[in-house]
């Protein structure tokens, strides 16, 4: 295994670095570079490999945000620490659909759709629901600005929503940041909310696949493996800090349309291509 394989991985990172955060479907992008940058490795290692390369990613916000989800932390007050409790329970709350329907469905779903068809369609119309709401709530002030203001029963529902990020191309923080608009969160505490779901998440997808393929691996493939998740890591700091500092004077519109024009060219090169 080259030298050519290691850049492939640091690639592979980058991408999943910078669309894990943004809402256009990191999972969606990795078939599509899949299509385009093949992996010299095994076909159950590249799938354990899209999935795991993901905890690199959720590191970025263990880091950024050990703090504020910290219930330990000396430097918080016993009213903080309860506080923070209470965001790891909606966290919790929030995580149990996607959890429960993706041990239920995820052979099925490997199995049936992840190919460029789906992603395409679904790229498409989260695009237009994304440009759709963000015109309806142009005008609406958000009744949940902090997370004291979000209710066990509203983590739950935006929990519902993340179920829709188990079908490729949908983006799982595209699908939780839409539903936690639409049920009134501002996009800040939705963007966040949406980080903090992640985390178990993507630690439960990634011991699932772990477990699934085993820990056999050859010293290439590790290095493939770990070059990716440090490359993740690395680019996934920067996209949480540019998402952040960019809604707090724009909408998510601009995905929307993104997501439009990258639907309408996948289909166009794969009905080229085939």
């Amino acid at each position: 295994m080259g030298f050519i394989e290691f850049l492939k991985s640091v690639l592979w990172g980058i991408v999943e670095g910078i669309t894990e955060w943004l809402p256009i479907s990191s999972t969606g992008h990795m078939i599509l570079l899949d299509e385009l940058i093949k992996l010299d490795v095994s076909e159950s290692f590249k799938e354990m490999f899209l999935v795991v390369i993901q905890l690199g990613a959720i590191l970025a916000v263990v880091l950024l945000y050990f703090r504020k989800l910290n219930p330990f932390s000396s430097e918080k007050t016993n009213e903080q620490k309860r506080q923070t409790l209470s965001l790891w329970a909606k966290v919790i709350v929030g995580v149990l659909p996607a959890a429960v329907l993706g041990l239920l469905l995820d052979d099925w779903l490997d199995e049936h759709l992840y190919n460029y068809i789906t992603v395409a369609v679904t790229l498409v119309i989260y695009g237009i629901w994304f440009i759709i709401v963000e015109n309806r709530n142009k005008t609406r002030r958000a009744r949940i600005r902090s997370f004291q203001d979000l209710s066990f029963q509203t983590a739950f529902f935006i929990g519902l929503f993340q179920v829709l990020s188990l079908i490729p191309g949908t983006s799982r923080s595209g699908a939780t940041i839409l539903g936690a608009i639409i049920l009134g969160a501002s996009r800040s505490i939705a963007a966040e909310f949406s980080f903090f779901l992640s985390i178990p998440v993507m630690f439960g997808a990634s011991a699932l696949k772990l477990v699934k393929f085993g820990f056999d691996f050859s010293g290439s493939e590790i290095a493939i493996l770990l070059i990716g998740m440090i490359t993740a890591f690395i680019v996934s700091i920067a996209a949480i800090k540019f998402l952040l500092g960019y809604i707090k004077r724009n909408d998510f519109k601009v995905f929307g349309w993104y997501r439009i024009v990258l639907g309408l060219l996948v289909t166009f090169f794969f009905l080229i291509a085939g």
